[in-house]
């Protein structure tokens, strides 16, 4: 605020100063709330149709009538070989998805494709049910982040939090005994 007055002091002869401040004050005023409401708007979310869970973090969608496999972002579930919790995983994906009728909305980050040319998305129901940070609350999945994309990280490490609070599927006691990515390195894919 100091700093806009020294800009009017300097800009403005002394007997224009109060009325450039007021012209600046009412500017911002209008123009302000509708840069705001652009920044902080809902993203734009395109409709897919879930074909196949393929695990705890990967689908494959139908996205205008073209297949995609995608990637949950911010998520890391346990992978399959991970015995029972990799099976869990999966399957507690699909009973989520079987309640949107297959059906999602898909949201991307700043990165879009993995090293596998899987699309990185975040998934949403038609409630707005945020899937990705679900599996995270639900126990069974845990936070991964990989940037850039980290647009929702705060959400999800509040959601991890809850998830190891109330000890919910992999944080219980016959929980995960080895997290998904010390899991990956040691049974590298072929």
């Amino acid at each position: 605020m100091q700093r806009s007055l020294n800009i009017i002091n300097w800009l403005a002869p002394r007997r224009n100063r109060r009325s450039l401040f007021i012209a600046t004050i009412i500017f911002a005023v209008t123009i302000g709330p509708t840069y705001q409401e652009k920044t902080l708007a809902e993203p734009t979310l395109q409709e897919a149709y879930v074909v196949e869970v393929n695990d705890g973090d990967t689908v494959t969608l139908r996205i205008n009538d073209k297949k995609q496999r995608t990637r949950l972002i911010g998520i890391d579930a346990p992978e399959m070989g991970q015995r029972p919790w990799g099976g869990k995983a999966k399957k507690h994906l699909i009973e989520i998805m079987k309640h949107t009728d297959w059906t999602v909305f898909v949201e991307t980050d700043v990165v879009k494709y993995d090293k596998y040319d899987r699309l990185l998305v975040y998934l949403r129901t038609k409630d707005n049910e945020f899937i990705n940070e679900r599996m995270i609350m639900d126990g069974y999945a845990v936070l991964f982040t990989i940037q850039p994309n980290s647009k929702y990280v705060d959400r999800f490490k509040k959601a991890q939090h809850i998830a190891r609070e109330k000890k919910m599927g992999i944080w219980g006691q016959d929980g995960l005994k080895e997290r998904p990515l010390d899991y990956k390195k040691s049974h590298p894919r072929n």
